[in-house]
């Protein structure tokens, strides 16, 4: 290979001019290259072909799928519909991700018809699920086949007779970290929708006002929470704002675990900052939502799910 001067050879020199400037507008098409890899030292064409590579546009990313044909749920007792029909028992038909109920019209029914739900939507949430149980309900919703998995849990990680048994929040990442991996390893391709955990706090607050709800919470339901539901007593203030905190932070993880995965989408905190009213809680034990509040928890995921783009 000749080396970057590259002087010409005395019988080139000779030729006549016009020659000459063909011989060399030859060596420029067809050698070009090879004199610029020269011309750079040794070693250096295979870092220009290196950086070559990096300057090539990254692939795109999955292109979200707007209109999925089967839905799986895994969860805790929301998306069981614990309360919604009956007291103290699941009601999965008001589900708000796969029921079939009419009123609560579920976010399957809304992305499949009522047919398609029943046919193409499973609900392997369990009623007091923590997110330590969620990895073994992913793996059963990915053997479905699903085209979205929806997921809400964290509820019952707060949810827990003190403020000191909740999941602490480096666990609550590892379990959704391990859950994601487990839907992956059989179901590459499905696409997930996480709910933020609804703000506790502001379930206390509303369902307060209903005697019968706070006879009902004093059976034991989210103590850190709902326990001496009027004491407004510096103690229990600040054992309620515990508990939302770390509502908050869940929620963080549940962001953070989803954003790093090109097939999911996180619905940006709206459940956790919907305001349920009374109306839209169970009238047994005003704080698992009614129907009403089902569907709300369904318009959300059908908005989310069916966005141009994810929540900012």
């Amino acid at each position: 290979m000749p080396d970057g001067s590259a002087r010409l050879h005395p019988r080139t020199a000779r030729l006549r001019p016009r020659t000459a400037l063909a011989a060399l507008a030859a060596m420029s098409l067809l050698g070009g290259a090879v004199l610029t890899g020269c011309d750079s030292g040794p070693g250096e064409t295979t870092k220009g072909a290196a950086a070559g590579e990096a300057r090539r546009p990254a692939p795109a990313p999955p292109v979200w799928n707007r209109s999925p044909d089967s839905v799986a749920a895994v969860g805790d007792s929301i998306t069981r519909g614990f309360d919604a029909c009956s007291v103290l028992a699941d009601c999965p038909e008001a589900s708000w991700a796969t029921g079939t109920d009419r009123e609560v019209r579920s976010l399957a029914v809304r992305l499949l018809g009522a047919s398609g739900a029943q046919a193409h939507s499973w609900n392997h949430a369990r009623t007091g699920a923590r997110i330590a149980e969620l990895p073994e309900q992913m793996a059963r919703a990915a053997e479905e086949g699903p085209d979205l998995v929806t997921v809400m849990i964290g509820a019952n990680d707060a949810c827990r007779d003190s403020v000191r048994a909740m999941t602490p929040v480096a666990d609550f990442r590892r379990s959704f970290e391990t859950s994601m991996r487990a839907l992956r390893k059989k179901a590459p391709k499905a696409q997930v929708y996480v709910s933020s955990v609804p703000d506790l706090k502001r379930l206390w607050s509303t369902g307060r006002g209903n005697p019968l709800g706070k006879q009902i919470w004093k059976l034991g339901i989210c103590k850190s929470m709902l326990a001496d539901a009027d004491d407004v007593g510096p103690a229990a203030v600040a054992r309620r704002a515990a508990v939302r905190d770390r509502v908050v932070a869940y929620n963080r993880v549940l962001h953070e675990v989803c954003a790093k995965d090109a097939r999911c989408r996180d619905d940006g905190g709206a459940v956790f900052d919907y305001r349920f009213t009374g109306k839209q809680l169970s009238q047994w034990d005003w704080f698992h939502p009614g129907r009403d509040g089902q569907a709300r928890l369904a318009e959300i995921a059908y908005r989310t799910v069916t966005a141009t783009r994810p929540p900012a």
